[in-house]
């Protein structure tokens, strides 16, 4: 499988699944949007799509000209029925192209928080996962489900956190896919967002929670299995 990604800022990068690819001898290429390279791949390049996430705005096209462009090729791979994964910001992408609604959320949830996921994702999934399991989180807005997407899972700050669009659209809201360096980079790069609010933890919280990576890239396996395998 030809696995290409689209990477918004340099210090949010696939992590675990550019493990998982690298393990499953898929062909991995990117087009890196914060080096202004706005030369993105034609449908017919790849086979699978992952967009990444990042601190803007999915409508902030003035600031961030090449989110239009981003916007017609997630459009396109849509259209193609191309395998496409969005975490994040990746997955807000998704839900206002297929005709949600982005907007911020009453709250930003940072940390290492539980996800509830519906009984339904496991029948998707094809295997039992825990019904609650703490990710990492780190995020401001929020979307409205494009019709016939179906949300899995909520948090207690967010009720949408998980969705799948028949079995080739995945977006996820928190970071399954994140190693210890990656939250690291976050700290550094965006920790002027880190204030004493409701579901914002501390530095020194965030940093030293080390026991949720081996279950979140266990569940990221698991989607990758179901969605690329």
């Amino acid at each position: 499988m030809r696995a290409h990604y689209l990477q918004h800022v340099s210090f949010e990068g696939l992590g675990y699944i550019q493990d998982w690819l690298t393990a499953n001898s898929h062909s991995i290429s990117s087009t890196r949007l914060y080096d202004n390279q706005i030369i993105l791949p034609s449908v017919q390049d790849f086979d699978a799509l992952i967009i990444m996430g990042g601190p803007m705005n999915v409508n902030e096209e003035e600031k961030y000209p090449w989110l239009a462009a981003e916007k017609e090729l997630i459009r396109q791979a849509i259209k193609a029925n191309k395998k496409i994964l969005g975490i994040c910001l990746g997955a807000q992408l998704i839900a206002t192209v297929a005709g949600g609604r982005v907007f911020p959320h009453t709250v930003k949830e940072i940390g290492w928080f539980p996800v509830m996921f519906h009984e339904g994702f496991a029948k998707w999934l094809g295997r039992d996962i825990p019904a609650t399991q703490t990710f990492f989180h780190w995020h401001g807005d929020t979307y409205t489900l494009p019709e016939g997407f179906i949300n899995h899972a909520g948090t207690e700050a967010c009720s949408q956190q998980l969705y799948t669009s028949g079995n080739n659209i995945v977006g996820i809201q928190f970071h399954p896919e994140m190693k210890p360096e990656g939250v690291n980079a976050l700290v550094e790069n965006d920790g002027d967002e880190l204030q004493d609010k409701p579901f914002i933890q501390t530095k020194q919280t965030i940093l030293s929670t080390q026991q949720h990576f081996e279950g979140a890239h266990a569940v990221m396996g698991s989607i990758l299995d179901r969605l690329f395998g």
